[in-house]
């Protein structure tokens, strides 16, 4: 009698540890801001007069398709990620979801989130976040062990989200289009070096070559973070120049572009591990700052 009240007890608690292994091989908190960045260019591209609920299909479609293209990176890099301190505790190489299950999930989601896009959306959304998934999950992801090149590719998707929310939009790409997609995707080349500066030794073991250059932390790569970071400061100003956004917000991307400048020059002078992981924190407010500066900067 005890022995089935356990297993009457223990099964929904298996069920619910299986639905959270799932929701990790998603990377929540990549696929949410990925969501965010959607939701941004789709506001931004509206005007702030949104379609409330075209939105929350639109961040729910974003939500899954970077959750399924982070599930079929992990599966593809299953057996790299056994070697690496930082990732050998996910799902498949602590065996706690199988390269099937992940796969059938990985291809659910990501088809889901497809179909959300196209039925709230338009052809050219749909598209682009058909090209985002590919070349995340199928072409930068096998790159990462050629060479640096894996990093151009890999910005192509990591920039999207926004432009996406903006063709769902307005349905079509625009001079002020093209300047958000700009931005985040020279964000891309200091965020993900600082990451490889940071987590280098790991790389290393997977055979991944992320580093500019001859791949190795020094004042050539420090250099190169800071001439990419350097570029962000014009480029924050375009919406203003263009007519989108403010002065205000204007403002505000200037002293985030002066201040995420100010910590390459000090990882140039001392390359530093700590000095690259104040570069990664510093990339990681720099986006969501900005992007809540020109939304609240909209020019109707």
């Amino acid at each position: 009698m005890i022995s089935g009240n356990t297993t009457n007890i223990n099964a929904p608690l298996a069920l619910v540890q299986k639905v959270r292994t799932f929701m990790e091989l998603m990377k929540m908190r990549l696929s949410f801001t990925v969501a965010l960045s959607c939701a941004f260019g789709y506001a931004l591209g509206m005007g702030g007069n949104v379609n409330w609920t075209q939105l929350m299909m639109l961040f729910l479609g974003g939500w899954l398709i970077s959750g399924g293209s982070c599930a079929f990176n992990q599966v593809l890099e299953k057996d790299y990620d056994k070697l690496m301190k930082r990732t050998k505790s996910r799902p498949l190489p602590t065996d706690r979801l199988t390269v099937s299950e992940s796969l059938w999930f990985a291809t659910i989601v990501g088809f889901a989130g497809i179909f959300l896009i196209f039925q709230w959306t338009n052809m050219l959304t749909t598209s682009l976040a058909v090209l985002s998934m590919i070349l995340y999950s199928f072409v930068y992801t096998p790159l990462k062990r050629v060479g640096p090149i894996a990093v151009f590719v890999g910005a192509i998707p990591g920039a999207l989200p926004p432009l996406l929310g903006w063709t769902a939009a307005t349905g079509d790409i625009n001079h002020a289009a093209m300047i958000i997609f700009g931005i985040q995707f020279i964000w891309q080349f200091p965020h993900f070096w600082a990451i490889a500066w940071v987590a280098d030794e790991d790389y290393k073991k997977a055979g991944f070559k992320l580093l500019p250059v001859k791949g190795e932390k020094d004042m050539k790569t420090a250099f190169q973070i800071m001439i990419y970071t350097l570029f962000l400061i014009p480029m924050g100003l375009l919406p203003m120049t263009f007519g989108v956004t403010g002065q205000a917000s204007a403002v505000v991307v200037t002293i985030c572009g002066v201040l995420f400048l100010a910590s390459t020059i000090k990882l140039m002078k001392d390359q530093s591990h700590k000095s690259a992981l104040q570069i990664m924190f510093g990339s990681f407010l720099y986006l969501p700052i900005v992007q809540i500066a020109y939304l609240l900067d909209m020019v109707n």
